[in-house]
């Protein structure tokens, strides 16, 4: 006996996943968000530290890294998906002195900035007459921060870091 098809056209429609399947998903989900956030989490090459890990920013940020000497200090460039460049300059003894960014995204700047991303937040608490602007300029740090939509850029540096005849008006 044929029954005929509901007149409703609100009737609901249930889909059937087996419970194997969306066990798997869960777990291939969880496995994923885990990854994702032991890479956001590795050590890396932030302002004032070693550069040891400049690789590793490189890897969280799933970029690439190119390197430039630079006679008394070199460049390392870290280019992200997004297109937005990360410079991370390191003098002769290996510590990162100055780190710059450009790009249609901000770069994470907690890694970045690394010990002084909570200077950084504090100095965007403060009202500026351009919101989009952020600046700090204190004697062991300098950091400037401007952009809009797809379109920011910063620096920061250690003055006291910063190799003997670097002009930091050069980097970036």
């Amino acid at each position: 006996m044929n029954q005929p098809a509901p007149q409703c056209s609100n009737t609901r429609k249930e889909l059937h996943v087996p419970k194997t399947r969306v066990v798997g998903l869960l777990i291939a989900a969880c496995s994923a968000a885990a990854a994702n956030f032991t890479l956001l989490n590795v050590a890396s090459a932030a302002l004032g530290e070693h550069e040891a890990s400049v690789q590793a920013d490189a890897q969280a940020a799933h970029g690439s890294i190119k390197m430039q000497d630079r006679g008394t200090y070199h460049m390392q460039e870290i280019l992200m998906p997004s297109g937005t460049k990360v410079h991370e300059f390191v003098n002769a003894g290996g510590q990162v002195f100055a780190v710059t960014w450009q790009g249609p995204t901000m770069p994470n700047l907690r890694q970045t900035l690394g010990k002084y991303f909570d200077d950084y937040v504090a100095a965007e608490q403060i009202k500026h007459p351009v919101r989009r602007h952020i600046e700090i300029h204190r004697d062991d740090l300098v950091v400037e921060s401007a952009g809009h939509m797809r379109a920011f850029s910063g620096r920061a540096y250690l003055p006291q870091a910063v190799p003997s005849g670097v002009d930091v008006g050069e980097l970036h």
